[in-house]
């Protein structure tokens, strides 16, 4: 049976699906706390988790909710980025059954209008989910080049319009500097037209989080190095809500899935041609009517596991 924090502020995504596959796991880590919501489920599995995040907030709150774990010694809670967990001293060499990200952003950190990271008319845009993060989503509007905001527009928010877009940013920002939701909202009105509405506003910020936080980047250094954290026959489990995530991850999977795992410009195979393990499922798991009727935020969810060969 399935059991949550009755007042925890995140309900975590898919938590059948995380528990069933991370079910036996003594040791998991979970590299992105947020909420708690996850790692509240695991420990009231019976493993011990050691959590990750790189918001101080987040840690705070989840060691409140968490308070008896963490007593008992069975909940480890840092401040880090997943991406560098060598970085956590204490950590350092230490194997896991099972790992955890569920990415993008909380359901806390939406709901903080003081965090920028929705469109929430007067919201300050800050979009930073920890203090590594180089420059805000302000500085970025206000310093990148066209052509790097046409990149991203592009490239993590498939937008047709991204130069027009890019254009409109730069001519705005010549007069009045970018500083709230608002400034920008107003931007992307101006670029994709008067009927432009939240599902165009939704896509832009996120891109520009994305952005901000570097978090293709992160995912793409962080993974092989949790997969060569993993326990034999260990799991990790990652959760993804945009299409770029989900596409280094299926990539990732594969990779490690094939027999050979030299690189692809090697003449000549010298690895043994021995798969490192297997994709758990076949296509990304994606949440039941149930869950959506429940929580929207599973919507855009999508699962892929890769577990370690024994």
């Amino acid at each position: 049976m399935i059991s949550l924090a009755p007042d925890a502020y995140h309900i975590p995504v898919l938590a059948a699906e995380v528990a069933t596959l991370l079910a036996g796991a003594h040791s998991v880590l979970d590299g992105t706390l947020g909420g708690g919501g996850h790692s509240h489920l695991l420990l009231t599995q019976g493993a011990s988790v050691t959590a990750i995040d790189r918001d101080p907030r987040a840690i705070a709150e989840a060691r409140a909710q968490l308070a008896d774990h963490e007593r008992s010694g069975k909940f480890r809670p840092f401040l880090g980025n997943f991406s560098e967990l060598e970085s956590i001293v204490e950590l350092r060499g230490e194997l896991f059954d099972g790992v955890l990200l569920d990415l993008g952003v909380s359901s806390h950190q939406l709901d903080d209008q003081t965090r920028g990271f929705s469109f929430r008319e007067g919201a300050l845009l800050d979009m930073r989910m920890g203090s590594d993060a180089k420059q805000s989503a302000a500085e970025l509007l206000n310093e990148a080049p066209d052509q790097q905001l046409m990149h991203l527009f592009r490239e993590y928010a498939d937008e047709r319009k991204a130069p027009r877009l890019a254009r409109e940013i730069v001519k705005r920002r010549a007069t009045v500097p970018f500083a709230t939701s608002d400034h920008l909202v107003n931007a992307i009105r101006g670029a994709l037209g008067p009927r432009s509405g939240p599902g165009d506003f939704a896509r832009i910020f996120q891109a520009i989080r994305i952005e901000v936080n570097d978090e293709l980047g992160a995912l793409e250094r962080a993974l092989p190095a949790l997969r060569d954290r993993l326990t034999p026959g260990g799991a990790i489990v990652v959760i993804a809500y945009h299409s770029g995530e989900d596409r280094v991850v299926k990539h990732a999977f594969r990779d490690w899935s094939n027999p050979c795992t030299c690189p692809p410009r090697q003449p000549l195979c010298i690895c043994g041609a021995v798969s490192l393990g297997d994709s758990v499922h076949r296509k990304a798991i994606t949440a039941s009517e149930r869950e959506l009727s429940t929580n929207p935020r599973s919507r855009s969810a999508r699962l892929r596991a890769w577990r370690r060969a024994a």
